[in-house]
């Protein structure tokens, strides 16, 4: 199995993994770059051909756990929002995390990119491209000095949720089967924070925040409709996936959806359980080129942030994924549009270079 093209992700949640084992005492720069374990470090990008993506800012709450949705027979699920994150602990884990990123550069494991040639050059020279991403922007002031201090440290994607609620707006819950219209959407300060990010070219992903939140961003943004890693509601009818009205609205604003190998997003029956094949993964990219368009479909795995399809199990394993692509007929000038090319062309149109 081939390990070309690259590939170009739209959302990993190593530097959560990495944060926690520096929390243990261990070197996080040392644990990437020799074998850290689960899903994502330096030899399995290397090994499955993984050029790089971005690189989530995540702070998680204490005690809430992804193990929901994987008993077998069970028929549905309907998790609660985890509690609000106060701005201190979350500016604090926030910067941790992206000062991991920025020792991982300084050790030359990385290079945190900010324009879409930066992806281009690294991806044509074997080097690591990182993008500095926020998942839930609990870390910023309403006055906006974190962003301030973020931005200068190469941050250039932000979701301004993740699955709950903040100043900002509310997040889709872990529900099944359920629409994504699920509460309300942004506060008048998380329309601030829209405007303020068009302003200064930061992306918006609109992974996390419910249909009403979508509206809202798409109501307010004038930069192409981004969701990082999200999946097709007609397919897995799961609160975390977009409607077809949502994807058409990314259509029109030539924008893009990151296809998320977490398996609850991907099974028809939503169960966060073992996937033995990638046939319901090549379904979601089938119904999502049909639908948004050859140009505005790439991958947004959610490496070491959810379980994953077996037949790919970690980064190493990326060379599964361009096999059932390519033998479904998604193979040639389109594997490379869904492999890397579509994510540069999106970013490009919303960064300006």
């Amino acid at each position: 199995m081939s390990a070309t093209p690259p590939v170009f992700d739209g959302h990993n949640d190593v530097l959560l993994k990495l944060w926690r084992a520096e929390e243990e005492g261990k070197s996080p720069e040392d644990l990437f770059i020799e074998g850290a374990g689960g899903h994502l470090d330096l030899p399995r990008m290397q090994a499955g051909g993984l050029g790089g993506g971005f690189f989530a800012c995540f702070v998680p709450n204490d005690g809430f756990s992804m193990g929901f949705g994987r008993e077998e027979g069970q028929t549905g699920y309907d998790v609660p929002l985890p509690e609000e994150l106060s701005r201190a602990r979350a500016l604090e884990v926030t910067m941790a995390e992206a000062g991991i990123l920025l020792r991982l550069q300084a050790r030359g494991a990385l290079t945190v990119v900010r324009t879409a040639a930066e992806i281009e050059a690294c991806l044509a020279e074997g080097r690591i491209a990182a993008i500095l991403h926020i998942e839930g922007a609990e870390a910023i002031d309403p006055d906006f000095r974190a962003l301030d201090v973020l931005e200068a440290a190469g941050l250039r994607s932000l979701g301004p949720v993740w699955s709950r609620n903040n100043i900002w707006g509310h997040g889709a819950p872990f529900r099944f089967p359920s629409s994504p219209d699920a509460g309300p959407g942004l506060t008048d300060l998380g329309r601030e924070l829209v405007r303020e990010c068009d302003r200064r070219r930061i992306m918006i992903d609109l992974s996390h925040l419910t249909e009403k939140g979508f509206w809202d961003v798409a109501e307010v943004s004038s930069r192409p409709l981004v969701a990082t890693h999200s999946n097709a509601h007609a397919i897995c009818p799961h609160a975390r996936n977009l409607t077809d009205r949502q994807l058409d609205a990314i259509r029109e604003t030539d924008g893009m959806v990151g296809v998320n190998l977490a398996t609850g997003f991907l099974r028809p029956d939503g169960r966060m359980a073992a996937m033995e094949t990638l046939d319901d993964l090549v379904a979601h990219f089938a119904y999502l080129i049909e639908r948004v368009g050859e140009d505005r479909v790439g991958l947004g795995s959610d490496f070491d942030g959810a379980r994953i399809p077996s037949p790919i199990g970690d980064a190493a394993g990326l060379p599964s994924l361009r096999t059932a692509l390519t033998e479904a007929g998604m193979g040639g000038a389109l594997l490379d549009k869904l492999c890397w090319k579509n994510w540069t062309r999106v970013l490009k149109a919303t960064w300006g270079a």
